[in-house]
């Protein structure tokens, strides 16, 4: 019995205009459930990114409203830490303009550099992820899908892409983010707290920091190429309930490369199996800014810092 495959349209021609406005430029990247565009704002006269379902998923009202809510957040969060949103709309198609952004994902920079970066270059990272997420928390979210791919750096600022899985601390159902960079109480489902956020970025960390993340599944996930520098979405979908970070800790950083004590020490304390047993968002903060020498710190202040720069 022969079967039948259904392809997903192809995507946007150049030329095309997807909204008033907007014309698409060139197709950036296709995820699972979504097409990126580069895109030329006539309005702003200059290049923007734009997000909308893919022509299989146009009906799904879920995920509508799922792209629309992300939509709303960014163009309503001002942070120099997170991607902006200049417009949704809602008809014909749903569809969301992002800014563009210059730079790479952490995840290319990982993959072209033979050596980790500096020491002092991973603290400041974390410090700069702290300050968006702090931001997040206060506006009462949960990111829950920190890795690489949703972190792009340009001459040493970093910002943070994608909250399409983001929601309110509270019950979520188990693999709710991407598989090898889920904390353990994501992977088992049940209630997500902030401590979620603070292992997202000890994995980020860990991996820009070694090369590697420190739970392997196995059958390694695709990840964002890079050109999609608003979307790293391949998050869990369909897998089976077996996670590597349910049964064993994270080897120590420092089993993977050399670092300072105590950058090495806050990067592992994220990495604690045990929720409670993590630092707070704060105490990370002020943990990773000890590191740095005192003429970097004032680059990226940490979202506590409280003192006085004059």
């Amino acid at each position: 019995m022969n079967r039948i495959i259904t392809r997903p349209a192809p995507p946007l021609a150049p030329g095309t205009k997807p909204a008033p406005g907007y014309e698409v430029l060139a197709h950036l990247a296709r995820t699972g459930w979504l097409d990126l565009y580069d895109a030329w704002s006539e309005e702003r006269d200059c290049r923007c990114v734009v997000k909308v379902l893919r022509p299989d998923h146009r009906h799904d009202e879920q995920l509508r409203d799922r792209l629309l809510q992300e939509g709303h957040w960014l163009r309503t969060f001002t942070h120099p830490h997170l991607v902006r949103a200049y417009e949704t709309f809602d008809s014909p198609e749903p569809l969301v303009v992002l800014e563009t952004l210059t730079g790479e994902t952490l995840s290319h920079l990982v993959g072209r550099l033979s050596r980790g970066p500096a020491a002092e270059d991973v603290a400041l990272l974390g410090v700069q992820l702290c300050s968006a997420v702090h931001y997040l928390h206060g506006h009462g979210l949960l990111h829950l899908d920190l890795k690489p791919s949703n972190v792009v750096v340009d001459r040493g600022l970093a910002k943070v892409l994608d909250l399409s899985v983001a929601q309110p601390p509270g019950i979520a159902p188990p693999g709710v983010g991407t598989f090898s960079y889920l904390a353990p109480e994501q992977a088992r489902g049940g209630p997500l707290s902030a401590t979620a956020d603070v292992w997202g970025i000890g994995i980020t960390l860990y991996e820009v920091a070694t090369g590697d993340v420190p739970f392997d599944n196995g059958d390694p996930m695709d990840e964002s190429d890079g050109s999609d520098l608003t979307d790293g979405d391949d998050e869990t979908d369909g897998r089976d309930d077996w996670y590597p970070q349910l049964e064993e800790p994270a080897p120590p950083i420092r089993s993977r490369r050399r670092l300072p004590h105590d950058l090495a020490t806050a990067i592992d304390s994220c990495l604690r199996l045990d929720p409670a047993a993590r630092p707070t968002i704060t105490e990370l903060a002020a943990a990773l800014d000890a590191t740095l020498p005192w003429q970097r710190r004032h680059v990226a202040p940490s979202p506590t810092d409280r003192r006085d720069e004059s």
